[in-house]
């Protein structure tokens, strides 16, 4: 069953992984060492964990929004008691408030479901550590890069305003390095025209490398 959360128009089960973020080759995961966490992380605890983080930054449980492959509770939630799933990638959103952009974290590169949600988990607390430190800025500027890319992404063409057929890669980075001028936040941007900018920049070297 595909339960769809109509507060982020995404998939709680199966995986919704969000657009433009590279996936992990399934013979390159990896097993997470027991001492990473002590005793054998559940997907619960792991669950449990990224819940824990996103609260400490002030966000709410209904602005939040955990898909994985794992079928999940009547809550939304990934269940503990499934088989694992082929596909154990995790993508996690989340918003301060109904107003704000949606952000989001993906990570595939463990083979188990519950260490790729300890590592969402670890990824949040390193950042809030920023934070602790004296590094607002720094933390506000890494969250920039996990803004979660509206639905329906532009050709990369029309992102990067380039209508003739044949384009090097120099000229892809070149056009990338002028719209970034405008469309980064700092630039009076805005973080979704800078993400879905990002998108288009790694689909067109991708296409024109080949």
């Amino acid at each position: 069953m595909n339960t769809n959360d109509r507060r982020f128009s995404l998939s709680n089960y199966p995986l919704s992984w969000p657009e433009g973020w590279a996936r992990i080759h399934s013979n390159r995961r990896k097993a997470a060492t027991v001492s990473r966490y002590g005793d054998r992380l559940t997907s619960q605890a792991g669950l449990n964990r990224v819940m824990q983080q996103l609260e400490l930054m002030g966000i709410r449980k209904d602005d939040i929004l955990v898909s994985t492959n794992v079928p999940t509770r009547l809550d939304g939630l990934p269940r503990s008691d499934q088989r694992k799933p082929d596909d154990p990638g995790v993508a996690v959103y989340w918003r301060k408030n109904q107003n704000a952009p949606m952000q989001c974290m993906a990570i595939d590169i463990y083979n188990e479901v519950a260490d790729n949600l300890g590592a969402v988990a670890a990824t949040l607390a390193a950042l809030r550590a920023i934070e602790r430190h004296g590094g607002a800025q720094v933390q506000e500027r890494s969250f920039r890069g996990f803004a979660a890319l509206p639905g329906g992404q532009r050709p990369w063409r029309e992102v990067l305003d380039i209508p003739y057929p044949d384009v090097t890669a120099e000229q892809v980075e070149t056009r990338f390095r002028t719209l970034v001028k405008t469309r980064h936040p700092d630039a009076g941007g805005t973080e979704s025209q800078m993400a879905e900018l990002n998108v288009a920049r790694e689909h067109a070297l991708r296409e024109v490398s080949h």
